[in-house]
């Protein structure tokens, strides 16, 4: 099945620089999915983190599959009371955002964990804190309750050769390193090998696992 296979590249990719494959988490994109292919293609091989980008998608599938659940795509603030039953949000992406999602937490008596986004490529069209505002914002949401951040989440620039991101997983683990956040989440199908070399401990696959070739 193609879950095996990711799995298969993941830990060949570990060997490859001389981590544990037990260092990355394998987090399951299931958008488009149903809950049968779900069952199918992921769960029936184990317990793996699922991951949504949608909300309205997302809560059907939530009420139906227990499961570790992550938010991987923009959450816009309207939204974010819907959120706080997800086990991390990687892709926060305003301080607006950070705060509307602690004061729904304190709401809940709860911690949310989450993930900075970071635009690490600085592509216009996409989201995300730019490397400059990092250090104020990792600051002020580390005073938030509410919330606990665990590390920073990119979305890297798409390319044929997975070398030509590879500076960008790169540049993301060392800003990790610099703010003391343990979680990089990063890498998709097409170049989760390279972020995994570079540092990954969350990558993010959908295709490769739902694909038939």
């Amino acid at each position: 099945m193609s879950l095996l296979r990711v799995l298969d590249r993941l830990e060949a990719a570990c060997k490859k620089c001389s981590r544990d494959p037990k260092s990355v988490r394998l987090v399951a994109v299931t958008k488009g999915h149903s809950v049968a292919e779900i069952q199918q293609r992921v769960l029936a091989y184990g317990n793996f983190p699922l991951g949504e980008s949608r909300i309205q998608e997302a809560l059907p599938k939530m009420q139906v599959l227990t499961a570790e659940w992550h938010f991987i795509g923009p959450l816009q603030r309207n939204k974010a009371r819907f959120a706080t039953g997800f086990s991390l949000i990687h892709s926060v992406d305003s301080l607006k955002l950070a705060q509307t999602l602690a004061r729904k937490a304190l709401e809940e008596e709860k911690v949310l964990k989450i993930l900075l986004e970071v635009n690490v490529a600085r592509e216009p069209q996409k989201q995300g804190f730019m490397e400059e505002e990092l250090a104020d914002a990792v600051a002020k949401v580390r005073e938030m309750e509410g919330l606990e951040a665990l590390g920073l989440m990119t979305v890297a620039p798409i390319a044929s050769d997975p070398e030509q991101v590879r500076p960008v997983f790169r540049r993301l683990s060392s800003l990790a390193d610099r703010f003391q956040l343990i979680e990089r989440s990063m890498g998709m199908s097409q170049d989760f090998e390279a972020a995994i070399q570079e540092g990954a401990t969350l990558v993010r696959v959908g295709r490769a696992i739902f694909q038939d070739a």
